[in-house]
C-alpha cells in the first residue's frame, strides 16, 4: 500500500478540500478534536462531515482511523469497505478489513486479499500469511511461511517466536522448545511474554526445573504476582497449561500486539494504538494488550479512555494490581487526585502484601502535601521490602522528603543517607540532601561535595547546578558561584527560585543593578497560589526595597562576607 506510517498518523488531522462549504463546521471540529487525539469527538464530527460528502476518500479514512483508535472495528468495516470499493490505497482500511476477515475466520480470503508487493510491510504481512495458512489447514506451508519471514534481515526473532507459538498452539511442544533451545542469542525470549510462554512449554514437557531456572535467570529473582503464580504452578504436581496462544486467532492477535509493542518507542502513539486495538479486537482478554493500549491513551492525554482500558483487566488476573496502579496514575494526571488516592487505598486492602502498592499510595499522598499520611504508607512499604537494594532507594528518598516537609529533619536525614547507602551516586538524593544541608547552613563542606557529585552525574540539570551555585554562595565563595548560577538560569529561565538566587549572588559580588533585575524577574515568575513553591515573594519585594544587606540584618543573619583563604 502507498500510505506510510507518517501518513496514517496524520490521517486524523488532514482531509481533502470539502465539496460544500456547509460541511466546514463538522470538518473543522473534527480536525480540532483529532489534533488533540480526542478520538471520540473526532469520530462524531468526521461521521457528520462524511454524511454531507459521502465519497470523500480522506474523510472515509479519517472515520476509519478514529473508529479503529477507539477499538470499534465492527463500526469501521462498512466505511473501510466503501473506501476499498473506490480503489483507494489505505493501510488503515486494510487493517480493519484484515481484522474483520480474521474475526470471521476467512483465512483463504485473507491470503487472497494481499497481492505480492502490497500490504503493511514484510513483518506484518509475512506473519499474517503464516498464521492464516495455518488457519486454512496447511500446517507445513505455514511453517515454511514463518521461515521465509525469519530469513529477512532483522525479523528472525519475531518470526521464530511466532513459529514456536504456532507449534505450541497445536500441541507440538517439542518442536516449539527446539526453536527456543536453538536460540543462542536470546532474540526469541527477549520479552517477558516470550519467557513466560517458554516456561509453559517446558512445563508441558515435564521439565519444570528448567522452567524455574529460566525464570530465575531472566528475572534475576525479582517477582511480581504473575511470576509468583507461575512459580507456584511449576512447583505443583501437574504441568502448567499452555495458555499463551491457543488458536490461530490468538496467534494473529499476537502479531498485532508484537508490532504495537515494538513500535511503542519508535512511532507516534496515535499510530501505534491502531495496531494495539486490532490485537484487542481479535483477543479482548489480551491483558498485556489492554495495559499497552491504556498506556498509549495516557500518553495521548486521553485519560477517560485509558481508565476504561485499565478497568477491563479482571480482578482475578495477576496483572490487576498493575492495571489499578495505572488507573490511579491516569486519574491523578486527569486532575482527580482524590479519586486516585481512593483507588490506591482500595488496592492496599486487596493487594496489601505488595510494597509497590503502599509506596504508590505514599507518592500520591505526598504529591497532595499529605506528608504525615504519606510517611505511614511508606512505612508499610518499607516493612514489606525484602531486597533493600536496587530501586528501593526511591522509597527511602520519598519518605525522607515527606519527613523534611514536616520539619522532622533527623528522620529525613537518616532516610536520605539510607537511600545513598543503597545507591551512593544517585544525583537526586545527593542534590536534595546537599541542598537541604546548605539551606540549614550545616555541614556545608560535605553538602558541597555531595552537590558536586550530583552535578557530575547530571551536568544539564538546572536544579542541581542551582544547588552548586547556592552552596558556594553559602560558603562565601561568591565569585565562584556566579557562573554556576548563570548556567542554572539558562537552563531554568522562568524558575523564580533560581532567578532569586542569581540576584543574591550578583548582589554579593557588587553587581547590584543586575541583582535588582533578577529579583524583579523572579517576582514576575512567582505563582503565589502554588503551595509547593519555595519562592518567597514578600522577601523578594523587601530586597527590592532595601537591598539584601538590610534584609539579612532584619533577619538577624550574618552579613555577606567573602571567604578568605
Amino acid at each position: 500500500m502507498t500510505t506510510s506510517a507518517a501518513a496514517i498518523a496524520l490521517s486524523l488531522t488532514v482531509a481533502m478540500p470539502l465539496a460544500a462549504q456547509s460541511n466546514a463546521g463538522p470538518y473543522l471540529a473534527a480536525r480540532a478534536a483529532a489534533m488533540k487525539s480526542d478520538f471520540e469527538q473526532a469520530s462524531t464530527y468526521f461521521i457528520q462531515a462524511l454524511a454531507r460528502d459521502p465519497r470523500n476518500p480522506a474523510l472515509m479514512e479519517s472515520v476509519v482511523a478514529s473508529q479503529l483508535a477507539l477499538g470499534r472495528v465492527e463500526q469501521a468495516v462498512p466505511v473501510a469497505e466503501a473506501l476499498a470499493a473506490l480503489n483507494q490505497d489505505s493501510q488503515i482500511a486494510d487493517l480493519v478489513l484484515t481484522a474483520d476477515r480474521i474475526l470471521n475466520a476467512e483465512y483463504d480470503a485473507l491470503l487472497e486479499s494481499a497481492p505480492e508487493g502490497q500490504g503493511v510491510g514484510p513483518l506484518v504481512d509475512g506473519l499474517i500469511k503464516a498464521w492464516a495458512t495455518l488457519g486454512a489447514g496447511r500446517a507445513n506451508d505455514a511453517l515454511t511461511a514463518f521461515d521465509e519471514v525469519a530469513d529477512q534481515p532483522g525479523l528472525q526473532g519475531f518470526a521464530l517466536y511466532h513459529k514456536a507459538m504456532a507449534l505450541a498452539s497445536v500441541g507440538d511442544f517439542e518442536g516449539a522448545e527446539e526453536i527456543f533451545s536453538a536460540d543462542t542469542t536470546g532474540a526469541i525470549i527477549q520479552t517477558r511474554r516470550g519467557v513466560l510462554a517458554r516456561a509453559e512449554i517446558l512445563s508441558q514437557l515435564e521439565r519444570d526445573d528448567e522452567a524455574l531456572a529460566l525464570l530465575e535467570r531472566m528475572f534475576s529473582g525479582a517477582t511480581d504476582p504473575e511470576i509468583e503464580q507461575v512459580i507456584e504452578a511449576l512447583n505443583g504436581d501437574t504441568p502448567m497449561p499452555f495458555r499463551h496462544i491457543t488458536s490461530v486467532r490468538d496467534g494473529l492477535a499476537e502479531v498485532f500486539y508484537s508490532v504495537a509493542a515494538a513500535l511503542r518507542n519508535e512511532a507516534g502513539p496515535e499510530f501505534t494504538i491502531l495496531y494495539a486495538q486490532v490485537a484487542l479486537a481479535l483477543r479482548p482478554d489480551h491483558v498485556d494488550g489492554l495495559l499497552l493500549t491504556a498506556d498509549l491513551f495516557e500518553t495521548l492525554e486521553q485519560y477517560a479512555q485509558a481508565i476504561a482500558a485499565y478497568r477491563q483487566v479482571p480482578q482475578n488476573d495477576p496483572a490487576y494490581h498493575a492495571a489499578e496502579l495505572g488507573r490511579a496514575e491516569a486519574l491523578r494526571r486527569w486532575g482527580k487526585p482524590d479519586a486516585s488516592i481512593e483507588v490506591l487505598e482500595q488496592l492496599t486492602r486487596s493487594h496489601g502484601h505488595l510494597a509497590t502498592v503502599h509506596s504508590s499510595l505514599g507518592d500520591a499522598l505526598r504529591q497532595e502535601d499529605r506528608f504525615a499520611e504519606a510517611v505511614v504508607a511508606y512505612n508499610r512499604a518499607a516493612a514489606l521490602v525484602e531486597d533493600h537494594g536496587g530501586p528501593s532507594w526511591f522509597l527511602y528518598y520519598a519518605r525522607a522528603i515527606s519527613h523534611e516537609r514536616q520539619g522532622n529533619w533527623e528522620e529525613a536525614e537518616a532516610d536520605f543517607r539510607a537511600a545513598l547507602e543503597i545507591n551512593p551516586g544517585q544525583p537526586q538524593v545527593l542534590n536534595y540532601l546537599g541542598y537541604s544541608l546548605v539551606e540549614k547552613q550545616i555541614k556545608l563542606e560535605e553538602a558541597l561535595e555531595m552537590i558536586e557529585r550530583a552535578v557530575a552525574a547530571s551536568p544539564d540539570s538546572g536544579y542541581i547546578i542551582d544547588s552548586l551555585g547556592w552552596a558556594l554562595y553559602r560558603l562565601g565563595r561568591y565569585e565562584e558561584a556566579v557562573p554556576h548560577m548563570e548556567r542554572a538560569v539558562e537552563l531554568m529561565a522562568v524558575d523564580p527560585v533560581v532567578n532569586d538566587h542569581l540576584g543574591d549572588v550578583y548582589w554579593a559580588v557588587g553587581r547590584k543593578r543586575e541583582a535588582e533585575f533578577q529579583w524583579a524577574r523572579a517576582l514576575s515568575f512567582v505563582d503565589e497560589d502554588d503551595p509547593m513553591s519555595e519562592a518567597k515573594p514578600e522577601r523578594i519585594r523587601r530586597k527590592l526595597e532595601v537591598g539584601l544587606d538590610a534584609v539579612l540584618a532584619e533577619e538577624g543573619a550574618e552579613p555577606l562576607q567573602v571567604a578568605t583563604d
